[in-house]
């Protein structure tokens, strides 16, 4: 019943122990790398900017224990003098020392606050450009982009994959670079201290490394595993609890409890193998560390006895070797956050990427008036309308509006009417070029809809569809969305018109009450009551009407059939409805079975044919 294939979400879905869990890969990582290098090419300044201040921030933080060291030597060199009646310890060298000190590191401190500042600024920018470039993406991409692919994977584009990509690339950027800069670093303040010892210290490394990778191979399949199971337990508990009442109705409790402990159990397995393996790795690396620092102390003793070294160079050396393994594990974990980073860069760049719809008309529909020509505008059309040779398919291969052709006059009610799949809600889509056609035209009063930029066309138009939309936020500007520029009392004169007011009076806050995010706190009758409201505030030229009534009671149906009179007097109206008793008095009924238009005429017209209207319309007063 789950998805194995889901990600997984809930208290588990988080990342693995000690950032060791694999990453997702992009499918092209040096191609996105590009792309992104490119695409930071404005922010080059800033970049170098935080370059630099991290290298010497990190630079200064290195020196620290060198000079740290210094004040050891001379400490030591001070109680040895003492011993021997010298003077003693020279507290005010080592106080000049230890001033020098605080000031290198205060200065590293400031310098990694600047860098901190720049690079988060510059990932927010970043991040605030890819959003703003999505969400103009999204309105310029052709209805069938949405028609191949869930809402969900868009909504992840802009949420997660966004937020991965300028987390990524804030934690990424800086820490690459003092990581990089500590390792080169303290390699040459080790090597200027004492060769051997360095060359010691160097030598756990590739053990280190080896059994390393032999247990991150061990646990890379149990990540894999925990993860496909963690998907399928989420899946499991999501579908369970979203359905629990058809659970309950078909007593499948039992089945239901039985599939969730098996899918728990593997979770169960393959989670512990995976946290056991990779806590393993912390404790390997610090053994294998502990021993080189033994041989460290020790031959460095017998060094500083025999003279080729000091003490405080060899309390700096164990501090820089414990200090060398960490910019190590750093990089181990920035090559993980990339390719996390690479993958959710090359998603958002490939959305950025896809085909648009042509917005403008290569050649403008043009008015001859006063002497001279003109673009036509919404304020020019009438309403007519006409269908010629109208062909199309959502795949080429497949069409499913074949040779349609339909003449309709202005102020006329045109329904459409057919059997599910017909091509009905196609035809209206087709009208306002939310696709455009295999072949044949669309006109409005003689000009074909191709001649329009889409915007302009979709002003002419107001639809009121079966899914009502509207959004968080108080009635009046729900209904105002049809014109932002109407005034309250225009809104008010359209919820009058739409039978809205009514209702909206007895609210506790009236107009200003605000509808939550599903706006379930208004009826289904009186959402669709406000979409209407919307509709005739936006004072179309055409209005498309599809299965406004199919959700609600027949009391609902007849307050909303009196709106959407009020609402199309006037205007070509094109109505789609399964409930035929609805469209009765159209001037013009479009019978269409498998794309075509198989009868046309008047509700008496076609009856008096005993067709497939009559059929139709016959069929719903059949008793069951």
């Amino acid at each position: 019943m789950a998805n194995n294939h889901r990600r997984g979400r809930g208290p588990m879905g988080g990342g693995m122990h000690g950032g060791m869990n694999p990453a997702e890969k992009a499918k092209d990582f040096k191609g996105t790398m590009k792309k992104l290098f490119h695409y930071l090419g404005s922010y080059k300044i800033g970049l170098a900017a935080v370059l630099i201040f991290a290298a010497a921030s990190t630079i200064f933080t290195i020196v620290g224990p060198k000079i740290l060291g210094n004040a050891t030597t001379e400490i030591f060199n001070g109680v040895m003098s003492k011993f021997s009646g010298g003077s003693g310890i020279n507290f005010g060298a080592i106080g000049q020392i230890l001033v020098f000190l605080v000031c290198i590191y205060i200065l590293s401190a400031v310098l990694s606050f600047i860098q901190g500042l720049i690079m988060s600024t510059i990932t927010q920018k970043v991040g605030y450009k890819m959003r703003d470039e999505i969400s103009k993406k999204i309105h310029r991409l052709p209805m069938n982009f949405f028609d191949k692919r869930q809402t969900g994977d868009v909504l992840s584009v802009i949420t997660n994959d966004v937020d991965t990509f300028t987390t990524g690339l804030n934690q990424c950027s800086t820490q690459l670079i003092t990581s990089v800069t500590t390792i080169i670093g303290i390699l040459i303040m080790m090597f200027s201290m004492d060769v051997i010892l360095t060359l010691i210290a160097l030598i756990t490394l590739p053990i280190s490394f080896f059994i390393i990778s032999k247990v991150i191979k061990k646990s890379q399949k149990h990540f894999t595993n925990q993860q496909n199971y963690l998907g399928e337990v989420n899946g499991q508990i999501e579908e369970t609890f979203s359905g629990s009442i058809v659970v309950q109705a078909f007593n499948h409790e039992e089945d239901n409890i039985k599939e969730f402990e098996n899918s728990n159990s593997k979770l169960y397995s393959s989670a512990w193998k995976s946290q056991f393996l990779s806590g393993l790795m912390m404790p390997i690396m610090q053994f294998i560390g502990n021993l080189s620092y033994v041989v460290i102390a020790v031959l460095g003793g017998y060094f500083a006895i025999s003279g080729r070294i000091t003490v405080g160079n060899i309390q700096s050396f164990i501090q820089y070797v414990r200090q060398f393994t960490q910019p190590i594990q750093q990089i181990a974990q920035i090559s993980n956050m990339m390719q996390s980073m690479a993958a959710a860069a090359e998603r958002v760049f490939i959305f950025l990427e896809e085909e648009e719809e042509q917005q403008t008309a290569e050649n403008h529909a043009e008015i001859y008036e006063n002497g001279s020509h003109r673009k036509v505008t919404p304020d020019d059309i009438i309403g007519n309308v006409t269908f010629e040779n109208v062909c199309f398919g959502y795949n080429p291969d497949k069409i499913i509006i074949k040779n349609f052709s339909s003449q309709v006059k202005q102020g006329q009610k045109i329904a459409i009417v057919g059997p599910t799949g017909a091509g009905k809600t196609t035809i209206v889509k087709l009208l306002m070029r939310f696709y455009d056609l295999n072949s044949g035209s669309i006109y409005i009063d003689n000009y074909n809809v191709i001649d329009f930029d889409r915007s302009e066309l979709r002003e002419v138009f107001g639809m009121v569809l079966q899914d009502t939309w509207l959004f968080n936020g108080t009635i009046m500007e729900n209904i105002r969305y049809g014109n932002l520029n109407a005034s309250d009392e225009e809104v008010i004169k359209a919820a009058k018109a739409a039978h809205v007011h009514s209702f909206v009076q007895t609210l506790p806050d009236g107009y200003n009450m605000v509808l939550n995010e599903e706006a379930s706190n208004v009826s289904q009758g009186q959402k669709q009551l406000l979409t209407i409201a919307r509709t005739i505030l936006a004072d179309p030229k055409i209005l498309i009407l599809d299965e406004a009534t199919s959700s609600v009671d027949t009391r609902t149906e007849i307050q909303i059939q009196k709106a959407m009179d009020n609402l199309m007097q006037g205007r070509t109206s094109f109505i789609i409805a399964h409930r035929l008793s609805t469209i009765k008095n159209a001037d013009l009924i479009l019978v269409m079975k498998d794309g075509d238009i198989v009868e046309q005429g008047t509700h008496d017209e076609l009856i008096a044919k005993g067709g497939f209207y009559a059929n139709l319309y016959n069929s719903q007063f059949e008793a069951a």
